[in-house]
């Protein structure tokens, strides 16, 4: 779990760096392009022959986990404040927990349970002012959602099958990626609004070299390492983590009570998976 909860302070500081210095200012596909291919770029180096079926599994995995949720993600900034974005993640683990029980074709109620716990946690983290675009950007964050907890799954399951070096093969997880954000940033980009300042490049390439490639292929290894439950809950420890960043940083206001609280349901979630975990071992 210790990679889980390194990524998760690693990714901490990226909602507030697209808020701040992207959203609004670069154009979202360009910023998708060029973080996708950086991190590409990171582990080409590491490709070793990979048989075809499974390259093309990390590619479709990819293409859907990082270049449609970035689609979706980076425009919601658009649309809602940086404590709105996270907020709205909150229902990442319920998606990963029942992706996970329809393709075993079964209900597990240990994790479902975990994952709900989870939810109430994040939930109790809320702010009154909601702007006009709520909706388009709730439903946007909801497609990011989707996207991430389809990635993690099937990556889980995939490697789990497979006893093979990761970082070998996640350069076919950003090839895969790649393709998507060329397409789109080529069909619906905008040139005349790439980045402008020194700021804006530098924070490009912290979140495609740092916070891409290497967040991704840890958050994805250690996804391979952990049940579902713990992965559900994982995903949400990222709320707390994220908008506290966002305060101390950036001076957001925030009710440090209700953070508090949030945060500790969510810790009651994850020792609660344990014990679950425990049992069934």
């Amino acid at each position: 779990m210790i990679y889980l909860f390194a990524v998760t302070l690693l990714w901490a500081f990226s909602f507030s760096l697209i808020g701040v210095y992207l959203a609004g200012q670069v154009d979202a596909w360009f910023s998708v392009l060029i973080r996708i291919a950086l991190a590409t770029l990171v582990f080409l180096p590491f490709l070793k022959h990979t048989p075809k079926a499974l390259a093309f599994k990390l590619m479709l995995i990819g293409a859907i986990q990082l270049g449609a949720m970035y689609s979706f993600y980076y425009h919601s900034f658009l649309y809602l404040t940086v404590p709105e974005v996270l907020l709205f993640t909150v229902m990442t683990p319920i998606y990963i927990t029942l992706l996970n029980d329809a393709l075993e074709q079964r209900f597990n109620p240990g994790f479902f349970t975990v994952a709900l716990i989870a939810v109430c946690g994040a939930i109790t983290i809320r702010y009154d002012t909601i702007n006009s675009h709520f909706l388009i950007g709730l439903l946007l964050v909801q497609g990011a959602n989707i996207c991430f907890a389809i990635g993690q799954v099937t990556y889980k399951r995939l490697m789990n099958h497979h006893q093979i070096e990761h970082k070998t093969t996640f350069g076919w997880f950003f090839i895969g990626a790649l393709i998507v954000a060329v397409i789109c940033y080529v069909l619906f980009g905008n040139p005349q609004k790439h980045p402008s300042t020194a700021i804006q490049w530098g924070v490009l390439c912290y979140l495609g070299i740092i916070a891409s490639g290497l967040g991704y292929f840890a958050w994805n290894k250690g996804a391979t390492l952990v049940n579902v439950g713990t992965l559900a809950v994982m995903n949400n420890l990222l709320i707390p983590a994220g908008i506290l960043v966002n305060i101390i940083i950036w001076n957001r206001n925030a009710d440090l009570l209700r953070l508090s609280i949030g945060a500790g349901i969510m810790l009651l979630a994850l020792i609660i998976n344990y014990r679950i975990n425990k049992q069934r071992h």
